[in-house]
Parts: C-alpha cells; structure tokens; sequence
C-alpha cells in the first residue's frame, strides 16, 4: 500500500505541480544560472548510493565539507534559494526519486556517506527501509540550517547532537510507523512549510 500511495501521489504531484516546477526552474536559471538541479550522492536502502535531486540553491562550487555538506554553511545561499528553502520547494524535484523508488514520500532523510559511516550499526537499521522527502526528524529540525550556522562548531554540534537526535526519530519511525502514521506526517509537513512561507 506505501509503495502504491507513494507512486499515484508522486504522479500526481508532478501533474499537478507541473506550473511551479516549470516557474521555480525558470526563476533559477533567469537569476542564477545554469545548472537548475542539483544532484548529491545519498544513501539509501539497503545501504544503496542514489542521486538525490534538488532545486539549486546555492553558488556553485567544487568540493566542500564532509563529501559537500557544509555544516552550517550558508553563505553561498542565492536569494532565491532562501526563498526555496524556506519554502521547501527546492525538494519538488525529489518526486521523481520516489516515482523511480529510490525514495519514499514518508522516511528517514537519506544521508551523504560520511555520515553513515558514523554510528553505523544504528544506520544499518535505518537503511532497512526507503528514505523518505520528509520524517518527524525533518519537522523538528526544518531549521537546522540555523542551529548549525550559530553553533561554535557545526560539523561537531552536527555529529554529537543533531544527528543523535534524529537517529533516535529514524529509528522511532522504522519501529513503527504506520500508513496512518505516513498521512499525518505528510500532512504535519505540509503546516510546518505554510508557517515557513507566512
């Protein structure tokens, strides 16, 4: 039943958001330039690197932190890639990772793996299911960018804080979770992105 939910919903979602796919592409490449996506190399299920798809919304630039996540970093944000981020428009592309089943609309985040690598028997139990464009991990932290950017040191308050946290939720959720559950999540999400937007 997810899986069937996950596939009609992506379809309809790429219908349906069709207009806003096509204006936030144009509005990138008219202010930043090409490239308009971004691929980054996650982990998912069964411990399977895929190609994650994103919105740009940053400067570009080769190499970075821990395989390019910059803790924290949010310097090279374009005007309007904090708009898309806070929107949370920039992750619309990532319905078709879960249209080609690398993803689920409702999971764990998937990871870069770096940060698999850390606490990785408590990873090996997160990766026994598809990650998903949203969890409770990504409502709590929908700000994380924030919290990184004002700690001392990111990628540390990352490693020993954050990441914790949201392995106790991903695993909370492998447990657990429900169809129900996945609907009241996604609907959860979608008041945390309209509270972003206002």
């Amino acid at each position: 039943m997810k899986r069937l939910f996950d596939i009609l919903a992506a379809c309809a979602g790429l219908i349906f958001l069709s207009p806003v796919l096509l204006a936030t592409a144009l509005a990138i490449l008219a202010l930043d330039g090409q490239p308009v996506l971004f691929f980054h190399e996650r982990v998912g299920r069964g411990g399977r690197t895929f190609k994650m798809i994103k919105f740009r919304t940053m400067t570009v630039r080769h190499g970075g932190g821990i395989d390019g996540f910059d803790a924290g970093d949010c310097q090279r944000v374009t005007a309007v890639g904090r708009f898309l981020r806070r929107s949370k428009l920039d992750e619309l592309p990532q319905l078709w990772n879960v249209l080609s089943g690398d993803m689920s609309l409702v999971g764990p985040r998937p990871e870069v793996r770096a940060w698999t690598r850390v606490y990785p028997q408590r990873w090996r139990l997160v990766h026994t299911v598809r990650p998903g464009i949203t969890d409770p991990a990504a409502i709590v932290f929908r700000n994380e960018e924030e919290i990184l950017a004002a700690a001392a040191d990111p990628e540390k308050s990352y490693r020993l804080d954050v990441l914790p946290r949201k392995l106790d939720m991903y695993e909370a959720y492998v447990r657990g979770h429900t169809f129900s559950g996945d609907l009241r999540i996604l609907w959860q999400t979608l008041l945390e992105v309209l509270r972003g937007i206002r």
